[in-house]
């Protein structure tokens, strides 16, 4: 839901992000906007599937820092959890004891290293930063009320949680990088449950058009194996998975905020068989196709959709607000939203927000608009050309390399090949296999 009416009208009216490749029919139009900013302004700011509940120390003894207070008023929906904060003028130097002295400089250090390595030469987000923010959802993830411990506590770290549970595959690769980052910045001071983070928000504004999350830093490590159970599979109904949710204190608009992280995403091993297809055409970019062509049953051959991700845009309790996210204005309402729901998310089992300081001021700007480079290329893959080349051209963009001729020259490709179509069989059956599902769970 919406924090204000008016910083809608007033984002919307002046920072309209353009969303259009050719031959979309994601171009948003002025009458669109104006509209859509009228329907949203006759809503109530929260409701009942909103998230609003307070976090850790938040709820007794209650805020009692600035900082504390700012993280409540996010939490309830009357602060915006988007900064455009940055540090301005030179950093002092790491390790000296002016950086010492200001608990957000070493961070400012290790924010510009992660954004080299989140960005591919196409100025889209890569691997790394898709891995970067699933860590950490899987980080924070697994705490529930009641537990005492578990939560965004850097445990998938320091601990061998992610080779001990097959709902962590895929994220070996972020996680020998993360845990390289912490060997070199810990003599600093910093914790293992704030580099996992770190590394979430600025690999999501890496991502064009991928919003500036506000960025605590003061939680606690715990070298403990978290409970297990407490994150989503693919395949899990809505139902199940609005429950497991709920119990972490966010509500089903929240759930589908989050989800929507998937529109960068290649999968991997949800099926090896299409191993590195997207969940929306533009993989690599923090927009909102995901939403739409997760409902469209004619979105192109190779987008892959997670069951679970097709159950919940159906269920009562989400659809609404999945529609909202896929339509008009959609960008900036699911950018502010995501932004609030990520703040909760990276504070789950966390028992000292009092003390956290914000460090928001250390993540890259915004990257604002995107053009949408070689779309026309990778429609064509994502329609099923380049034949058995086709898996390379995944490479390439899961690595955000242009997939212009001399790129794809150079990686043993064909240009020549984008209209050669590529066995498809596997894919039809899929999207029978996912048309088919039911309209509410699974």
């Amino acid at each position: 839901m919406k924090l204000s009416n008016l910083l809608l009208g007033s984002a919307l009216a002046s920072a309209v992000p353009s969303l259009a490749h050719p031959g979309s029919k994601w171009k948003e139009t002025m009458v669109e906007i104006e509209a859509e900013i009228q329907r949203r302004a006759a809503r109530p700011a929260n409701g009942p599937d909103d998230s609003s509940e307070l976090l850790g120390d938040l709820v007794k003894p209650g805020p009692s820092t600035q900082v504390g207070k700012d993280i409540a008023g996010i939490l309830v929906g009357k602060v915006d959890a988007q900064s455009d904060e940055q540090i301005r003028g030179k950093v002092a130097q790491l390790g000296s004891d002016a950086c010492k002295k200001d608990t957000c400089c070493v961070w400012k250090y290790i924010a510009d290293e992660m954004l080299q390595k989140f960005k591919g030469r196409s100025s889209k987000c890569n691997k790394f930063a898709r891995g970067a923010v699933r860590l950490g959802f899987h980080d924070a993830g697994t705490w529930k009320k009641g537990n005492d411990f578990g939560g965004a506590d850097g445990s998938v770290i320091l601990t061998n949680e992610i080779s001990a549970r097959p709902v962590n595959r895929g994220l070996e690769e972020i996680t020998a990088v993360t845990k390289q980052w912490y060997d070199k910045y810990k003599q600093y001071g910093i914790t293992a449950a704030d580099l996992v983070q770190m590394g979430a928000n600025v690999a999501t504004v890496a991502c064009p058009l991928g919003p500036r999350v506000r960025t605590y830093v003061g939680r606690k490590d715990n070298a403990r194996l978290p409970p297990d159970n407490l994150l989503p599979e693919p395949t899990d109904p809505a139902d199940k998975l609005i429950k497991l949710f709920e119990d972490k204190t966010i509500k089903p608009h929240g759930l589908a905020a989050l989800v929507g992280a998937h529109t960068t995403s290649q999968q991997r091993f949800f099926k090896p068989r299409r191993a590195l297809d997207p969940q929306d055409s533009t993989p690599g970019v923090w927009d909102v196709l995901f939403y739409g062509q997760t409902l469209n049953s004619q979105a192109p051959r190779r987008i892959l959709k997670f069951p679970s991700d097709v159950s919940l845009s159906v269920h009562p309790r989400v659809k609404d607000e999945w529609r909202e996210f896929a339509g008009p204005g959609g960008q900036e309402h699911w950018n502010e939203d995501y932004a609030k729901e990520y703040v909760r998310l990276s504070l789950l089992g966390v028992n000292n927000i009092n003390s956290l300081q914000e460090c928001t001021k250390v993540l890259p700007p915004t990257s604002g608009g995107f053009d949408f480079p070689n779309q026309d290329v990778i429609d064509k893959w994502l329609n099923g050309g380049f034949g058995k080349s086709g898996q390379k051209v995944g490479e390439a963009l899961a690595d955000a390399l242009p997939v212009d001729n001399s790129t794809l020259q150079s990686i043993g490709v064909d240009p020549k090949d984008a209209t050669t179509p590529a066995n498809i069989e596997a894919v039809k059956r899929e999207a029978r296999y996912i048309t088919n599902l039911p309209t509410e769970g699974l």
